[in-house]
Formats: C-alpha cells, sequence, structure tokens
C-alpha cells in the first residue's frame, strides 16, 4: 500500500473508503496526511515500495469514492499497472525511475493520450459530441510526465470543453466536493482537483483559461498553479480559447507542485506559442524565505462581496508576511472590474472559433437525418445534439461579438481592455511589488445547482482569476484557511500572482505562507 512505508496499521486502516461507507466524508485533522509527490517518488526509489503498490492503491480509491463523487470518467487499470511494473523493472536493474518514477498522476479530459498502437481510452471534454473520440497521438504534457516515470491512472471529469466555474457542466453529471458531496469542487477542473483532494493521487493535471485551476484548488484545499503563458506546451490540449488557456499541476503541497512543474514546463516545438526559457529548478529556493520582499494587496480584493471567511484570509495572510519580514503594501489594479467583461467577449470568440471544427462530419457526434435534410441540417442538429446548453451560450455569444457591425464595438473593446488590465499588473510590479496577493474566489464552495440558473453570478466565481489569464501571467493557490457556511467549515484559498516566467520565486513565497499557516495538512478523506 502507497501508507505502508510510513504508516502504522491503525493509522493506515483510518484511509480505508468502503462503497459501504455513508456519504458524509470525514475531515482531515483526524488522520495523517497520504504521502506527496516527493514522498511517494522517494519510498519507490529506494524501494521501501513497488510502484505497483502505489498504482492499485490509487485506483482501489478511484473505485470505491468515484460512485460518490464522479471524479474520473475513465480509469486505466491494465495501462496504469503496466506502467507501474515498468517503473519497478527499472528499480530492480539499477535504472533510475524518473523524477516522477512509480508516483499515480490523474490528467482533465481535455488532455489527448493516445498512439497509433496504444489504446488509451477517450478524450471526452466532458461533452457528448467527444463521447466516442480516441485521440490518435499523446498531449507534450503527458507525455512529459510519463517520459518522467508517473503512472497515469485515469481521466478526470470536467466542465464541457472547461467552460465553467463549478464542475456542473459536464455532459456525465457533475464532480462532488470531497470537502461536502452537496457542494461543487469548482471548475472547470472539477475532477482533477477533487481527485487530489479526495487523496486518490498525490498530483494532477489541469489546464486554466481564466481560473479554472486555481479555483477549484481553493475550494479544495489543494494547491493549484498556472503557470505563466507559454511555459507548458498546449500541445494536445484540445483548444477552448487559445490566447488564454494554459495547463498546470494540482497538488497537495508547494514543493510537489515545484517538481511538477520541473518535468512539465520546457520550449516544445509542436506549440508554436511555447516559451524558449532555459530550464530551472523550481524548487531550488523554497526555504529561502520573504524577508525584504514587497507583497502587493489589491484594493479590489477587499470587496464587500468577499465572504467574511475569505476577508479573514487575506488578513490573517497579510500579517504572515509581515511577521516574517517582508512588506504588505495597498496597490491599485483600477480595471478589475471590467475583467469579468473583457473576459466573457475574448473568451467566447476564441471558442466560437475553435469549437467551429465539431461539425458532424470530419469526427465526433453526427446526428441522424430524416429524408429531404440536407447539410447545414447535419450541422445544426448535430451541435445541438452534441453540445450542451453553457457551451452552446458562449457559441452564440461568440459567434455574435466576432460579426459584422459589432466586431468593433465588442471584440476590439475587449482587446483593449486586455491591454489595461495587463498593464495594472506591470505597473505594480514596477513599483517594486514581488508578488500581489488576493482570493482565489469570493466565496468558499456553494451548493450544486445554486447558481445554476444565473450565468453571471457563476461567471463572478471568477472575478480574482481571470484577470491574470487576460495578463498571461503566473498564478499560484494555496490553502488559506476555513469558512463557516451553513454549518459546515469549508476551505477558502489564497491566490498569489507574479510577473511573467517569475515562477521560482512565487512558489517560495507561497511556501513560506504554506508553511506558516499549514492549512494544507487538512484533508478531506473518505
Amino acid at each position: 500500500m502507497i501508507l505502508a512505508a510510513a504508516r502504522s496499521d491503525k493509522e493506515r486502516a483510518a484511509f480505508v473508503c468502503s462503497p459501504a461507507d455513508g456519504p458524509q466524508l470525514r475531515f482531515g485533522d483526524m488522520h495523517p496526511p497520504l504521502p506527496t509527490v516527493t514522498e511517494l517518488r522517494d519510498a519507490i526509489s529506494h524501494k521501501r515500495m513497488s510502484a505497483v503498490e502505489a498504482t492499485r492503491e490509487a485506483l482501489d480509491r478511484a473505485t470505491a469514492i468515484n460512485p460518490r463523487l464522479n471524479i474520473f470518467l475513465e480509469l486505466f487499470p491494465d495501462r496504469a499497472i503496466e506502467q507501474a511494473r515498468a517503473v519497478d523493472r527499472a528499480i530492480a536493474g539499477g535504472q533510475p525511475a524518473g523524477p516522477l518514477g512509480g508516483v499515480p498522476i490523474a490528467l482533465k479530459d481535455n488532455m489527448c493520450l493516445g498512439s497509433p498502437a496504444l489504446d488509451y481510452g477517450k478524450t471526452t471534454c466532458g461533452s457528448k459530441i467527444l463521447a466516442e473520440y480516441r485521440s490518435p497521438y499523446t498531449c507534450t504534457a503527458a507525455a512529459r510526465l510519463m517520459e518522467a516515470g508517473a503512472v497515469i491512472i485515469g481521466k478526470c471529469n470536467m466542465d464541457e470543453f472547461a467552460m465553467g466555474s463549478s464542475g456542473e457542466h459536464s455532459a456525465f453529471g457533475p464532480t462532488r466536493n470531497p470537502w461536502d458531496p452537496e457542494r461543487v469542487p469548482g471548475g472547470s477542473s472539477s475532477g482533477s482537483a477533487a481527485a487530489v483532494a479526495a487523496g486518490i493521487v498525490p498530483a494532477s493535471l489541469g489546464s486554466d483559461t481564466g481560473g479554472s485551476i486555481r479555483q477549484p484548488a481553493g475550494l479544495c484545499n489543494i494547491v493549484g498553479m498556472k503557470p505563466t503563458y507559454g511555459r507548458v506546451s498546449r500541445y494536445g490540449l484540445v483548444a477552448f480559447a487559445s490566447s488564454l488557456d494554459q495547463i498546470g499541476p494540482f497538488t497537495r503541497t508547494v514543493a510537489d507542485c515545484a517538481a511538477m512543474l520541473n518535468v512539465l514546463c520546457g520550449h516544445d516545438p509542436h506549440d508554436s506559442t511555447s516559451a524558449q526559457r532555459p530550464p530551472e529548478d523550481f524548487g531550488a529556493e523554497l526555504e529561502r524565505g520573504v524577508e525584504g520582499l514587497t507583497i502587493g494587496v489589491p484594493r479590489q480584493a477587499k470587496s464587500e462581496a468577499n465572504h467574511p471567511s475569505v476577508a479573514g484570509a487575506v488578513e490573517r495572510a497579510v500579517k504572515v508576511y509581515e511577521g516574517l519580514g517582508a512588506r504588505a503594501v495597498e496597490v491599485d489594479l483600477p480595471h478589475t472590474p471590467h475583467g469579468i467583461a473583457a473576459y466573457y467577449i475574448i473568451n467566447p470568440a476564441e471558442a466560437s472559433s475553435n469549437l467551429a471544427r465539431f461539425d458532424g462530419i470530419r469526427y465526433g457526434h453526427r446526428a441522424k437525418l430524416a429524408p429531404r435534410e440536407d447539410l447545414e441540417d447535419l450541422y445544426s442538429k448535430s451541435r445541438a445534439e452534441g453540445f450542451g446548453r453553457e457551451v452552446q451560450r458562449r457559441i452564440m455569444l461568440g459567434t455574435h461579438v466576432l460579426s459584422s457591425g459589432y466586431y468593433d464595438a465588442y471584440y476590439t473593446t475587449a482587446l483593449k481592455v486586455r491591454r489595461k488590465i495587463k498593464g495594472d499588473y506591470d505597473a505594480a510590479f514596477e513599483q517594486g511589488c514581488h508578488a500581489l496577493l488576493m482570493p482565489s474566489s469570493p466565496t468558499p464552495a456553494f451548493k450544486i445547482g445554486e447558481k445554476m440558473n444565473d450565468p453571471l453570478a457563476m461567471y463572478l466565481e471568477d472575478v480574482y482569476t481571470v484577470g491574470v489569464n487576460l495578463a498571461g501571467l503566473p498564478g499560484i493557490v494555496i490553502p488559506g484557511g476555513f469558512g463557516t457556511v451553513d454549518g459546515r467549515e469549508l476551505p477558502v484559498g489564497m491566490q498569489l500572482v507574479g510577473p511573467a516566467f517569475d515562477e521560482s520565486r512565487l512558489l517560495r513565497i507561497a511556501r513560506m505562507l504554506e508553511r506558516e499557516t499549514g492549512f494544507g495538512a487538512r484533508m478531506a478523506v473518505g
């Protein structure tokens, strides 16, 4: 078992999750945390346990927990065990297992996984239109994980085509939050976040277009990072909004996030937007401290719309940094109120263009035509049957803002606002801020169904995250505390944003808050 290297029999028994257990998930104060990526990798490489044992436990936990939380759309037990055995054989033969050797990892289901010779299952994007699609190639991010020895155990549920902030827009049902199954885990990388929060895997991959890694990380009490645009190859990531999309990791600790970035980052000739940057060890200075650094706190992050627990978490984080010798200053990001409007013009416009390829002709769902129906009917019916309501809404919005007579009024104006938003962040960094501190979302997790009929309320959950994507900057969310909602104690996330390609210092700043507060040690364990 994964826990065998470090836990007693009594402690290990606390983690057993049976389908017979009730729907109430237990909080992690009563239990020791599951091994991290680095702990697990070291245990396997030093033969204190095997990669096969680790993989089997991850698969067993996924099978037991999934009926209640709907985290996975597909598991790959045979392929995963085969990958794990290859790691064990390498170690037995004295070969290096890789920086992630034997570590079970899950992928968001908008990342292609396959090859002409091997069937790695489907890539559905949480949509009926791709319900049976099997990719003939593997995305660069997943390939790099496997080259590093990681074991891919399955594909995670998600908002359809990554369009959503709650995990409720999947064609295959909503993902549930491990802290409270009646509440959302955040979106769109809902399953990837829940898989780590539920202790199934120590790390997973998500994609972040407007907060889809950072927002669920905050709602699930884990670490989630959106690297600088171009840091991680998007090759093989099914395109949603190409100028905004970025792959990044979910982990339990900042050190694990750094370990994942060490593998994921690097130039890829298959991706024209991939940055040509020299290799870095993102974990080299994690414990260096923050003395002498300046942390900017945007005035807009102190909104009255924030839940009291969110406001309290910001104040607590500021005091922690000041206690460590950093200087906290208030900064102004004046165009923040316009971020949601600009984002929800640019985002649908790019989605409308990217999703035009799903037409029922080349691949994906094809509708059955009645006699006398023509090609236009095929397009219309295939897309109406294959796309869900939120995807249809964004396609229509995007098509409208790109149409003749509206392009300049909407799309061109939104691009101008985007430049203004980037200028706000640049000005804050030029004034001496090394990172900006703000919430990941204005409230803890809300109940499933609570905002489904109010798109604007749903979109406003991303008010603190969309600007980071519009500016192309790196952002990380770490556990920031807990708040009580309807008698339930729920996680609150703290977000740090840094200058472009300054991930190493951003991780170091995040690590100091993680070390001093220790909120990430608490887990929701079934």
